[in-house]
């Protein structure tokens, strides 16, 4: 190396016909240079020499034939390879220690592949797809069923319930009558359209209803209280002829005595019991 210098800028010594080193303009001998400026390896803890490659990494040096794996020790010189817990590691040790394993395929995910992470789980890119059409989920919104990923479309294809009133997808609640799934809000009285989730209701001919629509459509009235009989919850009532009662109003016109169970006589539109229909 020529130069204009021709004493080292620190032991003074001359320069001439030996070779040196320049720091912020000025010459140094090269055992000056090493002795004030190299920096320590890491690895062998030697300072790295003027005359040697100098590898960093964040602030840290090796000399080029310390810079390896600290696992396998193979150079990591121009390769890729990652660092934990300030050990540099190459890419195949790094992946065997520390890297996620794909929940579909179980292979390693490499250091510098894109991850899917759900629900605890990490998968490869191209591993996280919709197991019925095959497409990438990437963050689209999905359904999971027996550990298998779906999207939202193909799931409802496959396995969602369809209202038997609205034939709409019930993605969420929904209620099921007669082995027929419906939607709580389609699950509606066939006369005032009133909710029947949770509530008692009556059927007929295909239709439900809440109890007061049935009562005011189909209930037959009692001959002495002229309200409808429901017969709800096991309520008795009576029949005689074309008229019926409830089971607390069958009792005689005159005294009032329960005829439930009991023998009795009519007078036109009454019902006796046998002592006051003989009297």
């Amino acid at each position: 190396m020529t130069s204009n210098h021709t004493d080292c800028h620190y032991c003074l010594q001359s320069l001439r016909g030996r070779k040196y080193a320049l720091r912020d303009e000025n010459a140094y001998c090269v055992a000056c240079y090493d002795s004030l400026f190299a920096n320590p390896c890491e690895e062998c803890k030697q300072p790295i020499e003027c005359n040697s490659k100098d590898l960093a990494y964040k602030g840290r040096h090796w000399h080029e034939g310390c810079f390896k794996c600290a696992k396998c020790s193979r150079s990591l010189v121009e390769k890729p390879f990652a660092a934990k817990d300030e050990l540099l590691l190459c890419t195949e040790c790094y992946s065997d220690e520390y890297s996620s394993k794909c929940f579909h395929c179980q292979k390693t995910i490499m250091p510098g592949s894109r991850k899917m992470e759900f629900k605890g789980s990490s998968w490869h890119e191209s591993c996280f797809v919709c197991q019925y059409c095959r497409q990438p989920l990437g963050t689209k919104p999905l359904i999971t069923k027996d550990n298998e990923n779906y999207c939202v479309p193909c799931f409802e294809k496959q396995f969602a319930h369809h209202c038997y009133s609205c034939k709409k997808v019930i993605t969420s609640g929904g209620v099921t009558y007669h082995d027929q799934p419906w939607h709580k809000e389609c699950f509606v009285c066939a006369g005032c359209k009133t909710q029947l989730s949770g509530q008692r209701f009556i059927s007929k001919d295909e239709y439900s209803y809440c109890v007061d629509c049935f009562s005011k459509l189909y209930a037959k009235k009692c001959a002495a209280c002229k309200k409808p009989i429901t017969a709800l919850g096991g309520a008795k009532f009576i029949s005689f002829e074309d008229r019926q009662w409830h089971g607390e109003c069958f009792n005689c016109a005159k005294c009032s005595v329960s005829l439930v169970g009991q023998g009795f006589l009519t007078q036109q539109d009454d019902v006796l019991c046998h002592e006051c229909g003989s009297a």
